[in-house]
């Protein structure tokens, strides 16, 4: 009914990839993805569509992430944006620029890159792509 933490995600994943598993190009998805495998490109959400992002301590993202809510614990290069909500957990280790509405940071999270706080209003889609590609 009433939730104290109503920006945290939804626990549904419709998507995994395994631990095993590497992708090679950018990965579009609905819903939930839950990562333990490797990705070398960018992780985006289907537009009109807040997902969730959950990235294990066995997981890497090569590239930008742009998601409603993400719950990050392994390694990240490249932008990270999240709309809603960002978890960064005590093994996640992000190399680049954080975008982030509400934080969430464990001790032990490493960001080499700046903070960016979007503030209460979304930026335009326009601004969002320019801010990845930089």
């Amino acid at each position: 009914m009433f939730s104290r933490n109503k920006n945290k995600p939804q626990s549904r994943i419709d998507t995994l990839i395994g631990v095993e598993s590497s992708i090679e190009g950018n990965v579009r998805f609905n819903g939930g993805l839950r990562v333990d495998g490797k990705i070398k490109g960018d992780v985006t959400e289907a537009e009109a569509s807040a997902c969730t992002l959950v990235l294990s301590e066995h997981g890497s993202i090569d590239g930008a992430i742009k998601v409603a809510h993400a719950v990050l614990n392994g390694n990240v290069n490249g932008p990270v944006r999240a709309s809603h909500y960002l978890e960064l957990q005590s093994k996640s280790r992000i190399v680049g620029d954080v975008h982030y509405q509400t934080l969430e940071m464990h001790t032990g999270a490493v960001i080499e890159g700046k903070l960016v706080y979007l503030g209460d209003d979304k930026e335009s889609p326009a601004q969002d792509n320019k801010t990845l590609e930089d």
